[in-house]
């Protein structure tokens, strides 16, 4: 039997009582939703150029970037932008001139930027993945918790009607009990043979760290783009992004990009949070490149009354066996739930209950989940009245941390048996190294 549906005033409760941080009914610096903020760009490249675009309708009154052709770019249309090119020097010059602040930057120094600003009592939106490791998403989540800022992720698809769809369908039971899911994404960019690099179209062949000397672009403080990592030469397999993503000293490769809008999907549906194993398999690891395929299956426990589930991701040249067997549409990307009397599948734009014939008949449960104002829209609603958003860094530090354990079990080469309280793999202690990492002198982030 179909579960009944919540009603619209009961889901936005509980939501608001998961991230019950943003939903404080007065925030310190709560204002008029007609009154703009004035708002700090940091990242103002790439991603960055995107983000400042969907914030652009506010005041933009600081614009940073280790790149200065990023910067002034930015700033030939928001002239009266202050432009900085290290944020740690935003922050101790002009932090009483803004409220919030977008970052951008690479992976590896997200978590610095983002606890700056939210020590600072700046509303933060951050691109994705929150942080480069397991550790600074616990820091950056705890640290959140503690304030009543406005936070939102960088998962854009999140704000999407397919997904609020996709949700309100698994969660009335229009399957049943939910006890397998497969995530899957084409893109196959990281570590592979040159063949296979030019196949699957990535955007840079390399198997090893280069050792040759290569002098920065005149406009990059190569120094700063480091940030916490140790110093290396600078070279073109790195910047611009996201060639970097698939360093592991810069990023965590597929799995912690494109696993935030992909694995978001049934982490929302099926109220996930934390593992209790996971288990990755692929190519043998390499020690700074990520593999353009690997897969990693989590076993998350029953939560509430959705009993325990399997969820596995498959990059590149993984996929399920529903897919592979052809038993299912043949999308490129997707989402796969599996439930006792039925599946679903989805990808960004679209979704389908299988076997179609089953569900010929079958009526939709009246949506209870209330329409996005848009992603940026909906963070910007928030610093102005304190409403919540729903990929705020309670909700996105759980996702995070979840995704970064996949490549951990990877790189570890292990089955982890996962303590999320104490964010220790209990059966592997060699996994240590792959979950808070050290910074080089004068980086520290608490």
């Amino acid at each position: 039997m179909l579960r009944s549906s919540p009603s619209r005033r009961t889901f936005l409760k509980t939501s608001a009582a998961a991230s019950a941080v943003f939903t404080a009914p007065g925030f310190l610096r709560a204002r008029n939703v007609n009154e703009k903020l004035n708002i700090a760009i940091i990242g103002a490249g790439g991603r960055g150029g995107a983000n400042l675009k969907g914030v652009e309708g506010e005041n933009i009154v600081a614009l940073c970037d280790v790149s200065n052709a990023a910067v002034d770019a930015a700033a030939a249309k928001h002239t009266k932008a202050a432009k900085f090119t290290d944020f740690r020097q935003l922050f101790d010059k002009a932090a009483k001139d803004f409220d919030a602040v977008v970052v951008s930057t690479c992976e590896h120094t997200h978590a610095f930027a983002t606890l700056l600003a939210l020590q600072s009592g700046k509303h933060v939106y951050c691109e994705k993945p929150l942080t480069h490791n397991i550790w600074e998403s616990r820091v950056i989540r705890e640290a959140a918790a503690k304030t009543k800022l406005a936070t939102q992720m960088g998962t854009q698809i999140h704000a999407s009607d397919n997904y609020r769809r996709v949700v309100e369908l698994i969660q009335t039971g229009a399957i049943g009990p939910v006890r397998e899911a497969h995530v899957w994404v084409g893109r196959a960019w990281g570590l592979q043979s040159a063949e296979d690099a030019k196949l699957n179209k990535d955007i840079v062949y390399v198997t090893e760290r280069p050792k040759d000397d290569v002098k920065p672009p005149a406009d990059l403080n190569w120094e700063l783009w480091l940030g916490p990592c140790a110093d290396r030469p600078f070279n073109p397999v790195y910047v611009p992004g996201p060639k970097w993503y698939r360093w592991w000293d810069f990023g965590n490769g597929t799995m912690s990009d494109l696993g935030s809008h992909w694995n978001d999907l049934p982490f929302w549906a099926l109220k996930l949070k934390a593992p209790l194993a996971v288990e990755a398999s692929g190519p043998k690891p390499h020690a700074e490149i990520a593999p353009a395929s690997m897969q990693a299956t989590y076993e998350f426990p029953a939560r509430g009354d959705m009993p325990a589930v399997k969820v596995t991701w498959s990059q590149g040249s993984y996929k399920p066996s529903q897919w592979t067997e052809k038993k299912i549409p043949q999308y490129p990307s997707g989402v796969l739930f599996v439930g006792d009397k039925g599946m679903l599948l989805s990808d960004y734009s679209k979704h389908i209950l299988l076997p179609e014939k089953q569900f010929t008949d079958f009526a939709r449960p009246k949506p209870f989940i209330e329409k996005s104002l848009g992603h940026y829209a909906e963070w910007i609603h928030a610093c102005k009245t304190g409403a919540p958003t729903t990929c705020n860094f309670e909700y996105a530090g759980w996702l995070t941390e979840s995704n970064h354990l996949g490549n951990v079990a990877f790189r570890a080469g292990k089955r982890l048996e996962w303590d999320a309280t104490k964010m220790k793999a209990t059966n592997c202690p060699e996994a240590d190294q792959f979950i808070r990492r050290e910074y080089r002198k004068g980086w520290k982030l608490v």
